[in-house]
């Protein structure tokens, strides 16, 4: 029989302004912590920790099987930071998309919604990988998103996300791959988003940046690389390079810069130059007036943004990502830095058992969400198995109203 939960509020003490929203009893622990603010700090002796940490790994190893000890987690897992940057909005961007007139009206709010989902890094920390079945199921007004770990070896994440109401439709595949360079640990994020308007019939696909992690010169957590949006139904694109601005050897610039268009697909013709710093603001300008207008506003979207709660105690699943990591999350909020190590030990070593004996038995683990499967170009590809996915048992509180 599966045990129940009840809410109770938790308030981290370092940061008087972020409450942790926890579900215990009976020592079943639910911890949801605030969304990565705007401007996230990193921990002291950082550095000096990190080059403990890679002392002996080798430049070019790959780092999917590497464990990180709780002292370089943050307390929440990989599939809530890929959901936070669906659910966890201050500005609404997607109902943007919806709602627009015009074909090219449309595109660029996607665009301007993609840039939304870019969230601070923050150097020296790390969310929990996801164990195998991992879900994470949360619900902002009539957007419901779930999340499914779908494969370990290698890890694959999975996103559903619906709005019945605004008729919205997101399908999400992740594959994280880093490799350790010596002096920086890239990870580059394999898999597609597609964002589909229903009511239009329009069809989004896009990519999503590498996170940097840079050791030397300077210590920094930075999104990389570049990002395509396109659209075959109206014949739009758009490109997007995400990367540091003018800097002296490494030094200076500002790590958080995109420039990028929007562009016909057949003519190539550029409609719109895009240019700005995605933690601050964002610039469209139309290359045949000269306009200059705002696409993306961080301080909107991003800043202040509350935690989720558990609204629905008795419909937590134990698959539930802030069921799983409740423990160690709780531990690592409080700085008991043993208690943390033996929890995410012990989860870590149960899940180890689960595979030698599906190993031993022949058994497949078969997602519950979703299906997948692996391409000849060796991309993972996940489908939904429902059609829309139900409301949730952790909601998102609505935003204060600005004065």
């Amino acid at each position: 029989m599966r045990r129940r939960s009840a809410p109770v509020q938790v308030e981290e003490e370092e940061e008087a302004a972020a409450a942790v929203a926890a579900a215990t009893d009976e020592g079943l622990t639910a911890v949801l912590t605030p969304p990565l603010a705007l401007d996230g700090d990193r921990p002291p002796n950082v550095v000096q920790r990190v080059f403990s940490l890679f002392r002996n790994v080798r430049p070019g190893s790959d780092l999917t099987h590497f464990q990180l000890p709780p002292l370089f987690n943050m307390p929440k897992s990989q599939l809530q930071l890929y959901g936070e940057g669906v659910y966890c909005i201050g500005e609404d961007y997607l109902s943007k998309c919806a709602k627009a007139k015009s074909s090219l009206e449309r595109f660029t709010s996607v665009v301007a919604w993609s840039i939304s989902t870019t969230r601070p890094a923050i150097f020296g920390l790390a969310p929990f990988n996801p164990i195998l079945g991992e879900t994470h199921h949360v619900s902002k007004g009539t957007l419901n998103v779930l999340l499914e770990q779908v494969a370990h070896h290698p890890p694959v994440s999975a996103l559903h996300a619906t709005d019945q109401e605004e008729n919205i439709q997101m399908v999400w595949c992740h594959n994280p791959v880093p490799k350790f360079h010596g002096t920086s640990v890239e990870a580059v994020i394999h898999g597609k988003r597609q964002l589909r308007l229903l009511s239009f019939g329009e069809n989004y696909e896009m990519n999503s940046p590498n996170l940097l992690i840079r050791i030397l010169p300077t210590p920094a957590a930075e999104w990389a690389g570049t990002v395509r949006i396109s659209c075959k139904d109206s014949g739009l694109e758009a490109e997007m390079c995400f990367h540091r601005s003018h800097s002296f050897l490494g030094f200076g610039g500002n790590s958080r810069a995109v420039k990028g268009k929007i562009f016909h697909s057949k003519s190539l013709k550029t409609i719109y130059e895009i240019d700005g710093l995605w933690d601050r603001t964002v610039s469209l300008k139309d290359v045949h007036s000269g306009k200059f207008s705002v696409l993306y506003d961080a301080e909107e979207a991003i800043s202040k943004l509350k935690a989720p709660i558990v609204k629905d105690r008795e419909s937590l699943l134990l698959t539930e990502s802030a069921v799983v990591w409740g423990e160690v999350s709780q531990a690592i909020l409080n700085k008991d830095w043993e208690r943390a190590f033996q929890a995410k030990r012990s989860i870590e070593e149960r899940e180890r058992k689960k595979q030698r004996e599906r190993k031993s038995m022949g058994e497949v683990w078969i997602p519950k969400h979703f299906s997948l499967s692996h391409t000849k170009e060796g991309q993972w590809e996940c489908w939904p198995l429902k059609q829309a996915v139900p409301p949730a048992p952790i909601v998102v509180p609505p935003q204060d109203k600005r004065i």
